[in-house]
């Protein structure tokens, strides 16, 4: 049931949003992903839910024409909202899926990830967790381990931040010059523990997704990193993009205050 419902949610509204000359955020309401780059070198960060390869394809047809296809695909991590269409893209266009080596067995068929934890929050999302697909997928045929200096190949302006806590290898993507940061599940700028706040885009900091995050201590320490860099523009895969001294005061506030912010006062994962 849950996953159809989010399935659902994702085909009734679809958008896209130029937040950068050359960065396209492909909005699927449950999740985002990513176009990265100009026409002759892209790259796709995340793959959204299963049902979102259509309008990737049309994102793509419609900015870099038709028959085209990205140099690669990046995955912050390997949670079904963000590998969903990684099978299909990746067969379609041949071409490399990079993930940090801790991630590697939830992509190629050798661990699976926890159960969603219901116990987190109220939320209806929170408490459809459960049902979400947690199975490992398998694309060993083209996934490869991100380079351990923490260059992204075809994106040589960019680096990986390893981020772990939301998973064990979940990374953002930082390019210097311009300080942007693409966080991915690292903190999001709406309660994606509620469906009427993801439906709605509420904007409200917050740290992962309580109902699949399995270590909070790391989750913290990542968003104190993450901070420390000083990002101009943050695009999270859950929420809108935030950008200056509200993105500045804001991410101040999640440091100064996670515990109160974030952490749930019961989980599985909470004490551990």
């Amino acid at each position: 049931m849950g996953n159809k419902l989010v399935e659902g949610l994702s085909a009734m509204n679809t958008t896209s949003l130029q937040v950068a000359p050359d960065i396209l955020v492909m909005n699927f309401t449950i999740v985002s992903a990513c176009l990265i780059g100009t026409a002759d070198n892209y790259i796709l960060v995340d793959t959204g839910l299963e049902n979102s390869a259509k309008f990737i394809l049309e994102c793509i047809e419609d900015k870099f024409g038709r028959n085209s296809k990205p140099k690669a695909i990046v995955l912050t991590h390997g949670h079904f909202d963000h590998v969903g269409s990684v099978i299909k893209l990746s067969e379609l266009w041949n071409v490399p899926v990079y993930i940090h080596q801790l991630e590697m067995p939830y992509v190629t068929g050798k661990k699976d990830y926890p159960v969603g934890d219901p116990t987190v929050d109220q939320g209806l999302v929170a408490k459809l967790s459960p049902t979400f697909p947690h199975k490992s997928i398998d694309i060993t045929a083209y996934a490869e381990a991100l380079p351990e200096d923490g260059s992204i190949p075809g994106m040589p302006e960019w680096n990986w931040i390893h981020t772990p806590g939301h998973t064990e290898g979940h990374i953002a993507l930082f390019r210097g010059k311009d300080r942007v940061l693409i966080a991915a599940d690292a903190f999001s700028t709406t309660k994606q523990e509620s469906l009427l706040s993801v439906m709605t885009h509420k904007e409200q900091i917050s740290g992962p997704p309580k109902y699949l995050t399995t270590d909070w201590k790391a989750a913290e320490n990542s968003v104190r990193i993450l901070r420390n860099l000083k990002p101009s523009l943050a695009i999270p895969s859950h929420g809108e993009p935030m950008k200056g001294k509200e993105l500045t005061r804001h991410l101040d506030m999640l440091v100064n205050n996670f515990r109160e912010i974030a952490v749930p006062d019961k989980g599985a994962f909470v004490n551990k």
